[in-house]
């Protein structure tokens, strides 16, 4: 990791290619640590979905969470959109893992296999 010297005196705007990346300092749109990540974390999983019902530091609301989904965050978007749907609720995508408001996890575990996951329930 840099230090913080390093780190305060990247260049961020350039009048000549606009905004710069932070870690490549490179020209946004040239970047690719963006997808350089997004294949690490999809590389990293072990083809198991896992869905788990979670409360810790919600004020004891109830969240469904999927993890391990083999997707890049496009079709991921769309896939937590559809179940989203599916379910009736709102929910949001948090560094990979998608949230879905309230306890859906049977309804969840049976739409994922019939997409051809294979969908373990984790967790309480």
């Amino acid at each position: 990791m840099p230090s913080l010297q390093d780190q305060l005196r990247g260049l961020v705007y350039s009048t000549e290619h606009g905004e710069t990346c932070p870690d490549c300092r490179r020209p946004v749109a040239e970047c690719e640590c963006r997808a350089r990540e997004e294949a690490e974390r999809i590389a990293a999983l072990d083809g198991i979905v896992r869905i788990r019902r979670e409360t810790s530091g919600r004020k004891g609301k109830g969240v469904t969470t999927i993890q391990g989904v083999p997707l890049d965050s496009e079709a991921l978007k769309m896939l937590a959109k559809t179940l989203k749907k599916r379910c009736g609720t709102g929910g949001a995508i948090k560094d990979g893992v998608i949230e879905i408001q309230g306890d859906h996890r049977d309804v969840l575990k049976r739409e994922l296999e019939s997409r051809g996951y294979k969908v373990k329930l984790a967790g309480g």
